[in-house]
């Protein structure tokens, strides 16, 4: 199939994040959270030095690295080739886990109200999510395509283990085509051991569910890594029609490739096909192990930044600080914040409501209201609070 992505204009974006204005000072992770044993990870407050540049409404436009494999599902389907339709979007749901890879810093954790949109005409995309809940933490997202669209939430169940964190999100992801076509899945358990001793690094495991309203399903198996496994980041799955029989197996690693195999009747045997690869790593490697997309994904310029409402992630002062290397500041800044973060609950409790997405009667799903995008042609941004300014 012709690649969709040819169709979409060049855009010149950042290769490279600020080279570091001080040396940063080393520090015990173990010291810093072994009194939190068994907790809620999300509530710890951890000092900047453990964090990525980036906050969990950024990583959450990160999933879309790989979008073209929904364009070109949308593009299988108005061929009439439902089955190629369910592969692609199958390999999206995978793809998503391949930036993960070599990530052992935390993303930063949303204020209330807090937003990010990203605007990629150069994959033909526009996203927007905000965070809708402190307790629980729920963030909301909603994302528009070359036909289709996709939405949904995710509230992020942490646990504390010592050696190893364990991190459960709760939540489905919802996906309609132009034509009606709707699928719908849920992520997997995410882990992340030698927190204390060895090199840090995080799998991924359980099984996913694809259910399509076209008449496939598709399960994944993620299988869980172990010591004696020599073969890890496995994933295994088959695509079934309405009556069970399977019509294609699916397998890979989840950061590096998916293909799949169904039976040739030209060849009489079965072949294995392509469905995507992992993206060339960046030229510019830190520490923080940054794909070439993530890179781009906190860039702010003086343009962008007029357009931009006060409640913007890369609006956010600690953020800015910790990418540019100013880790004294914005250790501070992080602190400062948090402490008007603690306002949140009460802020619930009194009736506050998100700006950009509501949770209709009966659903259980947040869903986007509309209208940001129109704010943003006027600069009308008077209902959104300047929530990282120094007022209380």
């Amino acid at each position: 199939m012709r690649f969709v992505e040819c169709d979409y204009p060049y855009i010149e974006r950042r290769e490279k994040l600020p080279d570091p204005v001080n040396e940063e000072k080393g520090i015990s992770l173990w010291s810093m959270i072994k009194d939190n044993i068994g907790k809620d990870l999300i509530r710890v407050c951890l000092p900047v030095y453990f964090n990525e540049p980036l906050s969990s409404l950024q990583k959450c436009f990160e999933d879309f690295e790989y979008s073209y494999l929904l364009d070109q599902a949308y593009e299988w389907g108005r061929t009439g080739n439902s089955l190629m339709r369910m592969l692609n979007v199958a390999a999206f749901a995978v793809s998503g886990y391949a930036c993960t890879e070599g990530r052992k810093f935390k993303p930063f954790n949303p204020l209330l109200g807090e937003t990010y949109e990203a605007n990629y005409p150069d994959k033909g995309l526009r996203f927007i999510s905000e965070k809708v809940s402190h307790h629980p933490l729920i963030l909301a997202c909603y994302c528009e395509g070359r036909g289709w669209k996709m939405w949904g939430d995710t509230n992020l169940k942490s646990k504390f283990w010592g050696p190893s964190i364990q991190l459960d999100p709760v939540g489905v992801l919802n996906l309609e085509f132009d034509d009606g076509e709707v699928f719908q899945w849920s992520k997997v358990t995410t882990s992340i051991y030698n927190l204390v001793i060895g090199k840090v690094y995080c799998d991924h495991f359980g099984t996913m569910h694809i259910q399509g309203s076209g008449g496939y399903s598709c399960k994944l198996k993620f299988k869980k890594q172990s010591i004696m496994n020599r073969n890890p980041h496995q994933v295994q799955g088959v695509v079934q029609d309405k009556s069970g029989k399977t019509a294609a197996t699916v397998f890979g690693k989840w950061d590096e490739s998916l293909s799949y195999s169904n039976l040739s009747m030209d060849l009489g045997q079965e072949m294995a096909y392509l469905l995507w690869k992992q993206s060339k790593p960046s030229n510019f490697q830190t520490k923080y192990s940054f794909t070439r997309f993530a890179v781009t994904l906190n860039e702010l310029s003086p343009d962008l930044e007029e357009k931009l409402p006060p409640t913007d992630s890369r609006l956010r002062p600690d953020q800015r600080f910790l990418e540019n290397g100013e880790y004294e500041v914005a250790n501070s800044e992080k602190l400062r914040l948090e402490q008007r973060q603690r306002q949140a609950s009460q802020m619930q409790e009194k009736g506050w409501k998100p700006r950009w997405f509501r949770k209709p009667k009966g659903s259980d799903t947040y869903q986007y209201r509309g209208g940001y995008w129109e704010a943003r042609e006027t600069g009308k941004w008077e209902s959104c609070p300047h929530i990282f300014s120094e007022e209380t």
